[in-house]
């Protein structure tokens, strides 16, 4: 295990804490060799004392102000910690850092505190919203805070450099591009920041009537149509109308899809739009947890929802909206404005302590070919920390770009109080698990797998949540995490370690250190990826993997791996397996003397899901064993709900852990 010393790291960057300076070679080899004798995700010290407040409550510039603070003084010894959620997740891990804690009731008065131990401001522009990222990268390079010119005023802190003014809001492009040319030479190359500028804050209070609902669970677009919906009780509001569209049945993934709209007040067209279009920007009021789909449609799953606003002329009398809409839809309307636009403040104590770059980039059209820029300026196996623009679409198109440049992806926009935990002194084991014997029987073999285990913002918070459920250990699972939190997180994956009942096995998130599809890394690189892994791998007594791969250029579904992706995991890692994600589980692949199985993923709850395992079996004679690998939404089933599809299966289906699992495919392949 690495030691969790202070020290600071760049790829040809002098950095000084506390009157060191450390420079590291620039030559590609030197670079690579130096690589890999430190941490890819360093720490900051041991914390032993914390200066501790909640800011739950608080504006996201009083938030942005404090997390940048947070960096800067965390960076000679972690020393502020800060609970972000009314669900008290940082609480949960406060006692894990097992340093001595002074609480804070007025976690404002830390800036007074700590004031000298930053240089001053950087004033970002509330008219600008990505200068809350080039702001975040100055701080980090100036030992300086973000604020507005409010706050610096207020907190006497000196303005170091004022960015309002200076960029366009519209062009973004720009705006990234003067950050690439004038600070990114400046900033560590080893950590690249991904991080929205802004969030969407719901206001409270808001009172929303309900205009239409699906009950039933449609989810192939049959139920397709052009409905009407009458707004008139809303013409009263002064503030225009809001209208949402949610998921009404959210355990399933198939909300609510918007194929047009046309608005008419008084019986005149005062609005007409295809989703995704410029036509559709002027009345998109907030659309940030929603994506396009591929016929041009506007969809929410889950607990996400869009909203759009229209204003009729004054005097209007009736206001109709005509949708094309499908899928399992919620349609409520309000006359107040349901959210407010903040900075988005985390995870930017990190970066702010790295002195990484920090931006925001859909991974699409001209921002993509920028996005390709950054990514092909710094070298294989460089981390990008954070996340992607534009959902689901944004992920894909954003983890393959980042492959293709041989950068692996570390899901962390949202992950808290990264400068503290990553120093945190924690005992994180490498031994593996002792696998129970098994004989191979003409059986169904089903592993279950909860995913999302490479974000580690989720092994911080809703894995938490959801391992603290005392039905946890009925049933043997696979919980995926990630062998990173060995350097960012090693009290997190610790007490994973230490809780975990002979029923829980923990395997490697996707697709090993760091989110990735390998397909579509560079021939020569990818063997510099599955070496990361492999020493992650052996540092976290891990032998499984949950793997992705690039799509099909038709975007109808995933590549399978190939001979030379396995041969390279199998050269250089302990794998005994791979589960990759496949959906319709109808992948079985034996390569480089390794098993590659596919994911099978049903929809809905523990009957729903049982139903469908048993329509996946037809036709099986029972003369020979069958292997599913079936995978468990962490985001909606608990241990309780697969508690309750264990007592839901009965003969021929048999749970077992992963490690079982892939020791008897292995026998079963092996036999022919």
């Amino acid at each position: 295990m690495v030691s969790r010393r202070s020290f600071l790291w760049a790829n040809g960057v002098v950095l000084a804490a506390g009157g060191l300076g450390l420079t590291l070679p620039t030559s590609p080899a030197a670079a690579s060799a130096t690589r890999a004798a430190v941490p890819l995700l360093p720490g900051f010290g041991r914390p032993t004392r914390l200066d501790f407040a909640d800011i739950s409550t608080l504006h996201g510039n009083d938030q942005l102000l404090l997390t940048t603070l947070q960096g800067v003084v965390n960076r000679r010894r972690p020393r502020l910690y800060f609970n972000y959620s009314a669900e008290d997740h940082d609480v949960r891990w406060l006692s894990s850092t097992g340093a001595a804690v002074t609480r804070h009731d007025r976690p404002l008065d830390l800036i007074a505190r700590h004031r000298g131990e930053v240089r001053g401001a950087i004033l970002h522009d509330p008219a600008v919203p990505d200068s809350v990222n080039v702001a975040t990268t100055l701080a980090g390079l100036e030992n300086a805070v973000a604020a507005t010119a409010e706050q610096a005023a207020e907190h006497g802190l000196r303005v170091i450099t004022d960015l309002r003014g200076r960029f366009d809001p519209d062009d973004v492009l720009a705006t990234y591009r003067w950050q690439l040319d004038t600070l990114f030479p400046r900033c560590t190359h080893a950590l690249l920041g991904g991080l929205p500028p802004t969030r969407t804050v719901r206001v409270e209070g808001v009172q929303w009537r309900e205009v239409a609902r699906e009950t039933e669970r449609v989810r192939d677009s049959s139920n397709r149509e052009v409905r009407t919906f009458d707004l008139s009780p809303e013409l009263s509001g002064q503030d225009g109308v809001y209208l949402r569209f949610q998921d009404s049945l959210g355990d399933d993934g198939w909300g609510a899809s918007v194929g047009s709209v046309v608005v008419r007040a008084d019986g005149t067209q005062i609005a007409s739009f295809t989703p995704g279009t410029d036509a559709e920007t002027p009345y998109l009021f907030d659309g940030l947890n929603s994506a396009i789909g591929g016929d041009s449609n506007r969809f929410a799953d889950g607990g996400n929802y869009f909203v759009y606003r229209f204003t009729a002329p004054a005097g209007a009398r009736q206001l109709l909206v005509e949708v094309d809409l499908w899928n399992q839809f919620l349609v409520t309307a309000t006359t107040t404005a349901p959210t407010r636009v903040e900075p988005f403040p985390y995870f930017r104590d990190y970066t702010v302590a790295t002195r990484a770059m920090v931006f925001w980039l859909p991974p699409s059209g001209p921002t993509g070919e920028l996005l390709d820029e950054i990514f092909g300026k710094v070298a294989p196996t460089t981390p990008y920390a954070g996340w992607f623009a534009n959902d689901v679409a944004g992920e894909w198109g954003g983890v393959d770009r980042a492959s293709q440049h041989a950068v692996e992806v570390v899901p962390a926009d949202y992950y808290m109080n990264a400068t503290v935990h990553a120093g945190v002194g924690a005992k994180v084991s490498d031994r593996v698990r002792p696998r129970p014997p098994a004989t191979l029987r003409n059986r169904v073999y089903l592993t279950l797998t909860v995913g999302e285990g490479d974000n580690i913002q989720y092994c911080q918070r809703r894995m938490r949540q959801i391992w603290d459920d005392p039905a946890r250990g009925r049933v043997p699972v696979n919980w995926t995490v990630s062998p990173l939190l060995a350097e960012i997180g090693p009290a997190l994956l610790a007490y994973y370690q230490r809780t975990a009942t002979g029923n829980d096995l923990l395997i490697a998130g996707p697709s090993g250190a760091g989110y990735t599809y390998p397909g579509s890394w560079p021939v020569a690189d990818l063997d510099a990826y599955t070496e990361l892994t492999g020493r992650f791998l052996r540092r976290t007594g891990m032998d499984l993997v949950y793997a992705y791969n690039h799509r099909n250029p038709e975007g109808d579904g995933w590549v399978a791996f190939d001979e030379r992706i396995v041969a390279s995991y199998r050269k250089n890692t302990p794998l005994r397996g791979i589960i990759q994600s496949w959906e319709t589980g109808d992948l079985q692949l034996h390569l480089a003397g390794r098993p590659v199985i596919g994911n099978f993923s049903p929809q809905g709850r523990a009957q729903e899901y049982r139903d469908t395992l048993v329509q996946r079996i037809e036709g099986w004679d029972g003369g020979r064993p069958l292997f599913i690998a079936g995978a468990v939404n962490a985001w909606n089933w608990t241990p309780s709900d697969i508690a309750e599809l264990s007592d839901l299966l009965s003969d021929p289906f048999e749970i077992v852990r992963g490690d079982v699992f892939f020791h008897l495919l292995n026998d079963h392949l092996d036999d022919g």
